[in-house]
Order: C-alpha cells, then sequence, then structure tokens
C-alpha cells in the first residue's frame, strides 16, 4: 500500500463498517446503569503506521471507522452529527506536554477536526487546545488559526477561582469553564510512572493549573474527582484514544525502546471504560517485553476509583470491545 486512500476506498471502507450496525453510542459521556454495557470501539489497520510513523489517510478512515460504529450510522457526516451539532463549540483537548512520541498525533487531531466540520459545526467554532502553545508546537503543531480553526494553549488564561479537586484547589481552564459547550477527549496511549498508565481520564491533568499538586496516591482519588466535575463530565461528548504507538513502560515520556506500533484508534463515551480497555493492551505488551503488569500491581487504582465514583465501567464482563 503506497499509504493513500482515493475517495472510493475510503468510502468503500466506511460503508462496509457501518453497515447492519446496531446503535451502540449516541449520547454525551454517562455511566452505564444497572445492567448496561458501556461500549468501547476498536479500529486497527495494518498500514496505519509506516516506519512508526502515522499513515494520515489511513489513520483519516480508522477515525472516521469508529465513530461510525459507536454512533450506528453508516456515514461519516451522519455519525459525528450524534456527537456535536453547528451551534456547538467544540473543544478538542489533546495531549502534548512531553512532545513528539508522547503526544497525540497530528493526523488524528486532523481527522477529528475534520469528523467535527462535517457535522457542520463552523471552522470559528472549534478550538485544538492543551496547556501551553509551546507544548503543541513542540509536538508537531502550528498554533494560531489554521484554516479557520484555533490550535492554542491556555497560556495561564485559568479561572481566577480554584475549585476543589480532592485535596487539590486547581483553577481550571477557561477554554473548558466558558468558552466551549462541547469537548472532545483526543489521549494517548501510554504508561505513567505515577498513575500506572494515561489516557482519558489523566489528559485532563492539562486542564487546571497545577497538576503537580494532585500527583498523591497514584493521582488516586484525585483523577475520579477532576473528572467527576460537571463541566467536564456534561460536556464531553466523544473519546477518541490514539493507540497507534503506545508507550509500554517509562512514560509519560517518549521511551523509544518501549513504544510499539499497535496501529489502533479507540472509541467511546465512557472515560472509565476506554482506559481499562487501554489497560489492558498495555499490560498485554508488557508481558511480551517482561513488564509486570500495571493492573495487578496496583499501580492503576485511580481506574477503579473513578468506577466506584460512577463516571464509566471497569469489567470486561460489563464492556462491549466491538471493532470497526
Amino acid at each position: 500500500m503506497n499509504g493513500r486512500l482515493g475517495r472510493r476506498e475510503f468510502l468503500g471502507r466506511t460503508a462496509a463498517i457501518g453497515a447492519g450496525i446496531a446503535v451502540l453510542g449516541r449520547t454525551p459521556a454517562r455511566a452505564a446503569e444497572g445492567g448496561a454495557k458501556s461500549v468501547v470501539v476498536k479500529a486497527v489497520r495494518d498500514d496505519a503506521v509506516a516506519d512508526m510513523k502515522p499513515n494520515a489517510p489511513v489513520v483519516r478512515e480508522m477515525v472516521h471507522a469508529v465513530v461510525m460504529k459507536l454512533s450506528g450510522k453508516k456515514t461519516p457526516e451522519e455519525a459525528w452529527k450524534q456527537y456535536v451539532k453547528p451551534s456547538d463549540v467544540v473543544a478538542l483537548k489533546i495531549n502534548c506536554l512531553f512532545g513528539v512520541g508522547a503526544a497525540t498525533h497530528p493526523e488524528v487531531t486532523a481527522a477529528v477536526v475534520e469528523g467535527v466540520r462535517m457535522a457542520g459545526v463552523p471552522a470559528a467554532n472549534i478550538l485544538v487546545w492543551d496547556r501551553e502553545n509551546g507544548h503543541m508546537e513542540k509536538s508537531g503543531y502550528k498554533t494560531g488559526m489554521i484554516e479557520g480553526v484555533a490550535y492554542v494553549g491556555v497560556n495561564g488564561d485559568w479561572e481566577e477561582q480554584p475549585t476543589d479537586i480532592h485535596t487539590c484547589k486547581g483553577r481550571l481552564a477557561k477554554i473548558l469553564t466558558q468558552k466551549c459547550t462541547a469537548l472532545i477527549n483526543l489521549p494517548i496511549l501510554k504508561t505513567h510512572t505515577i498513575s500506572g498508565m494515561t489516557q482519558a481520564l489523566k489528559n485532563h491533568y492539562g486542564s487546571f493549573h497545577n497538576p503537580s499538586d494532585a500527583h498523591g496516591g497514584g493521582c488516586d482519588p484525585f483523577l475520579a474527582e477532576l473528572n467527576g466535575l460537571k463541566c467536564i463530565r456534561e460536556k464531553t461528548r466523544l473519546i477518541l484514544s490514539d493507540a497507534l504507538m503506545p508507550v509500554a513502560d517509562g512514560g509519560p515520556q517518549a521511551r523509544p525502546q518501549w513504544t510499539w506500533a499497535y496501529k489502533a484508534i479507540l472509541a467511546s463515551t465512557d472515560p472509565v471504560a476506554i482506559d481499562y480497555v487501554g489497560l489492558k493492551i498495555l499490560d498485554e505488551q508488557r508481558a511480551k517485553i517482561g513488564k509486570p503488569p500495571l493492573e495487578s500491581t496496583g499501580k492503576a487504582k485511580c481506574i477503579a476509583t473513578a468506577a466506584a465514583k460512577g463516571l464509566g465501567v471497569a469489567d470486561m464482563s460489563r464492556i462491549d470491545l466491538v471493532t470497526a
């Protein structure tokens, strides 16, 4: 494969994926209730990564495919309309603190921007953001207005009054609290020396001004308290995780020796379920490289705490893991 998908091939792949699918997930993120199951969708493509670099056209198809599968719709346009509407101001929270090799790949973000535009959201109503412009720029992003979309860091624009996050008093980003009506979480899957792993839940450590004050106890129960905040829980419409090249040990920094081409994109509306699936992916790879499983060592207990708080599901018997 030469890395290019023509329109006919792209539509052929996505139409085949969408055909005959039952409705799986259409609403903003909510924990599964009663006997209901949370859904996590995974797309894997052999040609998604070449020479440890994302294959942009294939990644684009994968992103639309998981959203189609999750929504139960047959076209990308219909699928994205299940999660955002033209009147929304949509904020895409990426992860860029540690630069190339440990950041949400721009190819994934570009596909999500395209999807949001497919839903009829004007470019002027889309913000791609993380803590600082410098973090984004060292991760391969250009900042400023790009084709009408704002790529911008918080750059110190925090709320004046702090919010209680367990024992931490964090000032939240105004992008999150005031400027957006809808939030799409775009983390990257990797290990973390303190919290065990980082993906959907921990991506919001870029959403308040003093995350260093919230790392005690393996970030537990800080992660659950943070993600339980109304501005995160109620605004989150979708989580799309970059699992193209996860970091199996030594994260959250880039660790080329522990990075492997998993070639996947994950999607869910349940931040706990997608993190639990991510934990299983990391532990499977860790077993191959002779590292202990994060789950059994208790290093990722913050996921169980978030589940106990009612933020989602951390039990594979209550998670439908489906492929796109």
